[in-house]
Protein backbone atom coordinates (compact mmCIF):
# COMPACT_ATOMS: atom_id res chain seq x y z
CA UNK A 1 0.00 0.00 0.00
CA UNK A 2 3.34 2.45 0.59
CA UNK A 3 3.56 2.40 -2.95
CA UNK A 4 0.17 4.19 -3.67
CA UNK A 5 0.90 6.52 -0.88
CA UNK A 6 4.25 7.74 -2.27
CA UNK A 7 3.19 7.56 -5.65
CA UNK A 8 -0.03 10.61 -4.16
CA UNK A 9 2.60 12.36 -2.43
CA UNK A 10 5.50 12.59 -5.30
CA UNK A 11 2.76 13.90 -7.22
CA UNK A 12 1.19 16.23 -5.08
CA UNK A 13 5.19 17.58 -4.77
CA UNK A 14 5.40 17.78 -8.25
CA UNK A 15 1.84 19.62 -8.49
CA UNK A 16 3.40 21.92 -6.00
CA UNK A 17 6.37 22.47 -8.08
CA UNK A 18 4.07 23.41 -11.04
CA UNK A 19 2.06 25.57 -8.88
CA UNK A 20 4.93 28.05 -7.82
CA UNK A 21 6.13 27.94 -11.22
CA UNK A 22 2.56 29.08 -12.67
CA UNK A 23 2.13 31.66 -9.90
CA UNK A 24 5.94 33.53 -10.66
CA UNK A 25 5.19 33.08 -14.16
CA UNK A 26 1.87 35.52 -13.42
CA UNK A 27 3.69 37.49 -11.27
CA UNK A 28 6.67 38.44 -13.56
CA UNK A 29 4.31 38.40 -16.69
CA UNK A 30 2.30 41.43 -14.66
CA UNK A 31 5.22 42.87 -13.58
CA UNK A 32 7.83 42.80 -16.52
CA UNK A 33 5.56 42.48 -19.73
CA UNK A 34 2.20 43.81 -18.27
CA UNK A 35 0.66 40.26 -19.61
CA UNK A 36 -1.36 37.68 -18.08
CA UNK A 37 -1.75 34.32 -18.64
CA UNK A 38 -5.39 34.42 -18.10
CA UNK A 39 -5.37 31.08 -16.20
CA UNK A 40 -2.86 31.28 -12.92
CA UNK A 41 -6.23 32.40 -10.89
CA UNK A 42 -8.11 29.33 -11.47
CA UNK A 43 -5.35 26.73 -12.85
CA UNK A 44 -4.15 27.27 -8.85
CA UNK A 45 -7.01 26.44 -7.53
CA UNK A 46 -7.01 23.36 -9.58
CA UNK A 47 -3.71 22.33 -8.85
CA UNK A 48 -3.76 23.16 -4.81
CA UNK A 49 -6.99 20.76 -4.84
CA UNK A 50 -5.12 18.47 -6.56
CA UNK A 51 -2.19 17.98 -4.03
CA UNK A 52 -4.27 18.11 -1.08
CA UNK A 53 -6.05 15.50 -2.20
CA UNK A 54 -3.44 13.33 -3.40
CA UNK A 55 -1.36 13.81 -0.56
CA UNK A 56 -4.04 12.65 2.24
CA UNK A 57 -3.43 9.30 2.26
CA UNK A 58 0.39 10.23 2.77
CA UNK A 59 -0.13 12.38 5.48
CA UNK A 60 -2.48 9.62 7.20
CA UNK A 61 0.26 7.04 6.56
CA UNK A 62 2.33 9.25 8.33
CA UNK A 63 -0.13 9.98 11.25
CA UNK A 64 0.19 13.40 10.27
CA UNK A 65 -3.40 14.20 10.55
CA UNK A 66 -5.07 15.90 13.77
CA UNK A 67 -5.74 13.14 16.55
CA UNK A 68 -7.02 14.56 19.85
CA UNK A 69 -5.46 12.40 22.65
CA UNK A 70 -6.59 13.72 25.63
CA UNK A 71 -9.30 10.50 26.34
CA UNK A 72 -7.12 7.48 24.24
CA UNK A 73 -3.65 9.05 25.90
CA UNK A 74 -5.21 7.60 29.64
CA UNK A 75 -6.05 4.03 28.30
CA UNK A 76 -4.39 0.96 27.75
CA UNK A 77 -2.75 -0.28 24.50
CA UNK A 78 -5.96 -2.45 24.49
CA UNK A 79 -8.41 -0.01 24.52
CA UNK A 80 -6.61 2.03 22.21
CA UNK A 81 -6.13 -0.24 19.80
CA UNK A 82 -10.05 -1.41 20.19
CA UNK A 83 -11.10 2.92 19.62
CA UNK A 84 -8.10 2.88 16.34
CA UNK A 85 -10.35 -0.27 14.86
CA UNK A 86 -13.99 2.07 15.28
CA UNK A 87 -12.67 4.82 14.15
CA UNK A 88 -10.89 3.17 11.57
CA UNK A 89 -13.91 1.42 10.20
CA UNK A 90 -16.16 4.59 10.58
CA UNK A 91 -13.50 6.55 9.02
CA UNK A 92 -13.65 3.93 6.15
CA UNK A 93 -17.16 4.16 5.87
CA UNK A 94 -17.13 8.28 5.65
CA UNK A 95 -14.64 7.96 2.84
CA UNK A 96 -16.49 4.94 0.62
CA UNK A 97 -19.03 7.85 0.78
CA UNK A 98 -16.66 10.59 -0.33
CA UNK A 99 -15.36 8.42 -3.27
CA UNK A 100 -19.17 6.89 -4.73
CA UNK A 101 -20.52 10.84 -4.91
CA UNK A 102 -17.48 12.07 -6.21
CA UNK A 103 -16.98 9.11 -9.21
CA UNK A 104 -21.16 10.08 -9.55
CA UNK A 105 -20.12 13.86 -9.70
CA UNK A 106 -16.91 13.33 -11.56
CA UNK A 107 -19.07 11.04 -14.37
CA UNK A 108 -22.04 13.68 -14.57
CA UNK A 109 -19.45 16.63 -14.99
CA UNK A 110 -17.99 14.34 -17.81
CA UNK A 111 -21.25 12.96 -19.25
CA UNK A 112 -23.16 16.66 -19.63
CA UNK A 113 -19.27 18.13 -20.67
CA UNK A 114 -19.18 20.32 -18.51
CA UNK A 115 -16.68 23.63 -18.69
CA UNK A 116 -15.57 25.83 -16.27
CA UNK A 117 -16.77 29.46 -16.78
CA UNK A 118 -13.59 30.83 -16.72
CA UNK A 119 -11.25 31.90 -19.88
CA UNK A 120 -9.93 28.21 -20.37
CA UNK A 121 -13.09 26.21 -20.24
CA UNK A 122 -11.33 23.33 -18.89
CA UNK A 123 -13.63 20.83 -18.70
CA UNK A 124 -14.35 20.24 -15.30
CA UNK A 125 -13.63 16.19 -14.29
CA UNK A 126 -10.27 16.62 -15.67
CA UNK A 127 -10.11 18.81 -12.48
CA UNK A 128 -12.13 16.19 -10.30
CA UNK A 129 -9.95 12.95 -11.28
CA UNK A 130 -7.28 14.12 -8.74
CA UNK A 131 -10.05 14.14 -6.29
CA UNK A 132 -11.02 10.59 -7.09
CA UNK A 133 -7.46 9.05 -7.01
CA UNK A 134 -6.73 11.04 -3.50
CA UNK A 135 -10.03 9.44 -1.96
CA UNK A 136 -8.78 6.44 -3.49
CA UNK A 137 -5.24 6.44 -2.17
CA UNK A 138 -6.60 7.65 1.35
CA UNK A 139 -9.12 4.22 1.43
CA UNK A 140 -6.18 1.95 0.63
CA UNK A 141 -4.34 3.96 3.62
CA UNK A 142 -7.22 3.50 6.00
CA UNK A 143 -7.35 -0.46 5.07
CA UNK A 144 -3.89 -1.32 5.63
CA UNK A 145 -4.42 0.65 8.58
CA UNK A 146 -7.02 -1.66 9.85
CA UNK A 147 -5.58 -4.60 8.91
CA UNK A 148 -2.29 -4.08 10.80
CA UNK A 149 -4.25 -2.81 13.76
CA UNK A 150 -6.86 -6.43 12.94
CA UNK A 151 -3.17 -8.10 12.89
CA UNK A 152 -2.08 -6.28 16.11
CA UNK A 153 0.90 -5.33 14.18
CA UNK A 154 1.35 -1.45 16.05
Amino acid sequence: MKIFTKIGVYLASLLLVGLVCLILTEIAGRYFFDYSTMIADEYSGYLYLALVFLGLGYTFEQEGHIRISIITSRLGKAKNRFIDLVVGVVLLGILLFALYYAYALTYDSYDMEMLSENVSETPIYLTQIPVLVGLGIFVLSVFHFLFKRFKHDV
